[in-house]
Order: C-alpha cells, then sequence, then structure tokens
C-alpha cells in the first residue's frame, strides 16, 4: 500500500518590475514588486528515501524558472509563452504551471503539480490548484 498522497512545499522570492499597459490605474506604469511563490507538489512517501521528493530538488526546479523572471522587466521577457503584454499575477501563474509540469516531468520520483501560488505584494496572491 502507497499511503496517502502527501503535498510538500517550497516558497521563494523574486523581484520584477512591470506594468499593465490595458489597465486604468496606477499599474499602467512601470513598478516593481517583490513576489513570492509557493509551489506545492504531491505524492506518496517513497519507502526508499521516507521523502516525496527534497526540498533541495524542488528548490532546484522553482529556482530554474524564477531566475528567468528576477530583475527583469517582465514586459521585456523574450519566452514566447510569457505573458509579457499583460504580466498579471493570474497570467503569470498559467504560465509558471505549465514549466513546472514540464520540469516536473523530468523529475525522479512519481511527482505531480499540486497547486501555485503567487503573491503580488504581502497581501494579495493568486492562486493556480491542478
Amino acid at each position: 500500500m502507497k499511503g496517502p498522497e502527501i503535498t510538500v512545499v517550497k516558497e521563494m522570492t523574486f523581484d520584477s518590475a512591470h506594468y499593465l499597459p490595458c489597465y486604468d490605474g496606477p499599474c499602467s506604469r512601470l513598478h516593481g514588486h517583490t513576489y513570492k511563490i509557493q509551489v506545492g507538489i504531491k505524492g506518496h512517501v517513497s519507502s526508499e528515501t521516507g521523502m516525496v521528493c527534497d526540498f533541495v530538488d524542488l528548490e532546484k526546479v522553482i529556482k530554474e524558472v524564477v531566475d528567468l523572471l528576477d530583475h527583469q522587466c517582465l514586459n521585456d521577457i523574450g519566452d514566447s509563452n510569457f505573458p509579457n503584454q499583460k504580466p498579471t499575477a493570474e497570467l503569470m501563474l498559467v504560465w509558471f504551471a505549465a514549466k513546472f509540469i514540464d520540469s516536473l516531468s523530468n523529475y525522479d520520483a512519481p511527482v505531480r503539480l499540486h497547486f501555485v501560488r503567487l503573491w503580488e505584494t504581502p497581501t494579495s496572491y493568486a492562486e493556480i490548484v491542478i
């Protein structure tokens, strides 16, 4: 018996600037955020390791993606799938989820993305649950 699925969560922060050209308000001007991202993955505890995954490995997966955005102007990101014309937290989540699903498909343990939360400010976040 595999036992229950466990959710393992890792979070980190990154700094980026953006503006929302289709927004009627202060966010239409260039400004910056310290974003906080939380990534939750689900899986069964390995009888060999006693873990769903190693936190160090999960951090590497997240950092590889976050480093594409850290200290960048989000409107200038060159990835054709990144929503650089409307870099809202919601659209960024869709992009993050696709990147993490792709990265986790190469992971050694059978884990799957469960959720991604992206804080744009200390009191405001958006979440995608897979």
